[in-house]
């Protein structure tokens, strides 16, 4: 009888440690498995989303590093340009490109290449103050109309209406007519004539976000009007405000172009694109490269700005992702 007991202890005792054994496998298959699986990501932010997205647009990163290279060349163009764009040389007029001069000179034997490297300076500094001034306008009064509503939104609307139903250039003609041309006011006319389209989108946004109930919930709260502007609407606008600047860069840049063509932008002898054009008409077709390489950089700029506006455009509205 000891002897059958003993060798039931051990049966026991057995499977006992096969049970034990078969677990401590399970245990360590478990953790094998859960260090084999990749670490869970964190939630990537706003920002951090929009730029992967940017990034597999190849033509929004090759009109980045276009946009780039020409705020390069517009910052250094002291140092990039052979010759001083001011200097004339008349025994040098109008000599077609060579290796002294790659893009020929003028009718005062200015350096061509060296005007155009200063006429990416003004053009650049035309479109960024201009839609800096226009943004500003802009976002003030779109976040007052959406905000505010009533009278103040219907008062706002109808401004945004009058400055719409007039054609653009004429109405900047006329404006430039009355302030006179120069870089100054060009900077200010312009920048008064192109926030209608900022105010607008952001009267939209603000009029979406102000029935959301964190918004709401500040208001019942007691925050005031300007504390609730500045630290939740703009931060949720700033994205439409990039998208707006972006493509309202070209239209400034074109835009002087045009009013130094016809004289009332920037005048001689600074260099300007818009204003080498309007030199160039009395030998468009004798000296044809005068006209052309300075249509070719205001094309060249103002698709880059078009083309970044739109990836832009794709990568940080959510609706576009989709």
């Amino acid at each position: 009888m000891a002897m059958l007991t003993s060798d039931k202890n051990d049966k026991r005792g057995q499977e006992a440690e096969a049970v034990a054994e078969a677990a401590a496998r399970e245990i360590r298959a478990e953790r094998e498995s859960a260090a084999a699986e990749p670490k869970k990501r964190r939630a990537q932010s706003y920002w951090a989303v929009s730029w992967n997205i940017f990034k597999k647009n190849k033509l929004g990163m090759v009109c980045l590093i276009v946009v780039v290279l020409l705020v390069l060349i517009a910052i250094f163009a002291p140092l990039l340009a052979p010759y001083d764009p001011y200097a004339q040389e008349l025994a040098n007029r109008y000599q077609a490109p060579c290796a002294a001069h790659p893009f020929g000179t003028d009718e005062f034997g200015r350096d061509l290449l060296s005007r155009t490297i200063y006429g990416c300076r003004i053009s650049l500094s035309v479109g960024v103050v201009s839609q800096a001034i226009a943004i500003v306008i802009g976002f003030l009064a779109g976040v007052t109309a959406g905000y505010f509503g009533g009278k103040v939104d219907m008062a706002i609307s109808f401004v945004i209406q009058v400055f719409s139903s007039f054609p653009f250039l004429l109405f900047a003609i006329v404006v430039m007519f009355v302030m006179g041309p120069g870089l100054i006011n060009l900077y200010v006319a312009l920048g008064l004539l192109m926030w209608t389209r900022t105010a607008r989108l952001v009267r939209g946004d603000v009029m979406r976000l102000k029935s959301s109930e964190y918004i709401q919930s500040c208001i019942l709260s007691g925050g005031s009007s300007w504390r609730i502007i500045i630290k939740h609407l703009l931060p949720n606008c700033v994205s439409t405000l990039i998208v707006t600047s972006t493509l309202g860069i070209p239209n400034a840049i074109l835009s002087e172009a045009s009013l130094s063509f016809l004289g009332l932008g920037v005048q001689p002898p600074m260099a300007s694109w818009g204003q080498m054009i309007s030199a160039a008409r009395s030998v468009i077709t004798s000296n044809t490269y005068y006209s052309v390489i300075p249509g070719v950089a205001i094309i060249i700029t103002v698709m880059a700005f078009n083309l970044l506006g739109d990836a832009l455009r794709d990568a940080l509205d959510p609706k576009m992702r989709s």
